[in-house]
């Protein structure tokens, strides 16, 4: 904290930067003892000047989380997309970087055709971004901190289908099995593919002795969570699977189907987002000149998504 603050105003957040004269030694201040690095009182606080690579390259992540709770009609109750951009530099000297996003509000300002842009809300950069340009004319224009670090944030209140959408059947057999029907279609495009997804069924707390048939992928009984684990390695869009869960009860009647907890999925689409945001250009300006390779990635994943039975 005395680093961070002089006079109570905050000086050097950046923790990259403070790692370079902040060790865990102590040291006796004496004439001629090291002072901190320019960066300190530069313009540019969170960039060390003299950075230097054999390869230039820049790393851009542009990721979605998508938070869904949908009811047992199948009706979206509450939907919402949170973003960010991550970056990954590998770029020498003082280089400044210009990134272009389909922004609605900067279509409107340009006159371009609005049906493949998006409206961004709650947008929060990095202190590197000059906000006075992007408030003038929405340039995100930037010197990046070196390595990684979270460029922008956003979010959006838009309906979105579910892209995993679940149905579920429950049948009790004279108090003493049940029967749990799972089934799961993939509500994205067929070129794009959902890995790792994860299906959380709930089931009462006292069944036991469980019984599993999948047309793809694994499930296991979790009895600490009273639910059953739907695990699929690779989902394809447009395509649907089935699974089916026996469990024995006992002879007293149990309330707990009753509760009707959702259904939780867990997913990751890579080279997709659900809001549409698309990266048109990644300028890299370097007053020495040098060629630098930008990289961009898309994912999307699953955040809050729940599903209600019935």
């Amino acid at each position: 904290m005395d680093e961070v603050m002089d006079f109570g105003l905050p000086q050097t957040t950046d923790s990259k930067i403070l790692l370079e004269y902040i060790t865990q030694q102590g040291h006796k201040l004496e004439v001629g003892a090291p002072r901190p690095p320019a960066t300190v009182t530069n313009a540019v606080s969170w960039r060390s000047e003299g950075i230097k690579y054999r390869k230039n390259e820049v790393f851009m992540d542009v990721i979605e989380s998508v938070n869904l709770l949908v009811s047992a009609t199948g009706g979206v109750l509450r939907s919402e997309i949170l973003g960010c951009i991550k970056l990954k530099v590998v770029l020498s000297g003082m280089p400044e970087l210009r990134l272009g996003l389909n922004d609605k509000v900067l279509f409107e300002i340009t006159g371009r055709e609005k049906s493949k842009s998006v409206e961004l809300e709650d947008v929060k950069f990095h202190q590197c971004v000059r906000l006075s340009r992007f408030e003038n004319d929405r340039t995100i224009s930037f010197i990046p901190p070196d390595g990684e670090s979270e460029l922008m944030s956003y979010r959006l209140n838009t309906t979105v289908k579910p892209l995993i959408w679940i149905e579920s059947v429950i049948e009790k057999f004279s108090h003493s099995r049940v029967e749990i029907k799972v089934k799961a279609r993939s509500q994205f495009k067929n070129r794009s593919t959902a890995n790792n997804v994860s299906i959380l069924v709930p089931v009462p707390s006292d069944a036991d002795s469980p019984k599993f048939k999948t047309t793809t992928g694994q499930a296991k009984w979790l009895p600490e969570k009273s639910a059953v684990e739907w695990n699929i390695k690779s989902f394809p869009g447009g395509k649907e699977f089935m699974m089916r869960a026996h469990f024995g009860l006992p002879s007293v009647e149990s309330d707990e189907l009753e509760a009707k907890r959702p259904i939780t999925v867990k997913f990751e689409i890579p080279y997709f987002t659900v809001s549409g945001i698309q990266v048109r250009y990644l300028k890299i300006i370097e007053k020495s000149g040098y060629q630098a390779l930008p990289w961009v990635r898309y994912i999307t994943q699953s955040g809050d998504y729940q599903l209600r039975t019935n």
